[in-house]
């Protein structure tokens, strides 16, 4: 891709992803967090993996930011739009639901 489509990917990953570095990083020590998602085989979910890697482009300089690390930012923007428009009824404060974004690295009651 390149040029205008990764800088709307990151635009767009930066509106999404409302927690900052260490923030998501002390979410995801959490039991609350290694406990949301899906589990392949009992190990780490997908959004706690995606979350670790989210750090790594949150710290990285834009500009050693490669495909890989686009490709994932869309993943990242894909997923928060589907979960957010999976929103259950009432407090989401303490939900596997919110659980699982925040894994994603948006806290949807930020």
């Amino acid at each position: 891709m390149g040029g205008d489509d990764d800088k709307k990917t990151s635009e767009e990953f930066g509106e999404l992803v409302n927690m900052k570095p260490a923030d998501l990083e002390k979410w995801l020590d959490t039991e609350e967090s290694k406990d949301a998602g899906q589990h392949k085989g009992g190990g780490e979910s997908t959004g706690h993996a995606s979350g670790r890697r989210i750090v790594e482009i949150l710290r990285a300089k834009k500009g050693d930011l490669g495909d890989d690390d686009y490709a994932h930012m869309r993943k990242v923007v894909g997923y928060i739009h589907r979960h957010l428009a999976q929103r259950p009824s009432g407090d989401v404060k303490d939900t596997k639901w919110r659980y699982s974004l925040m894994n994603w690295g948006h806290d949807p009651l930020a």
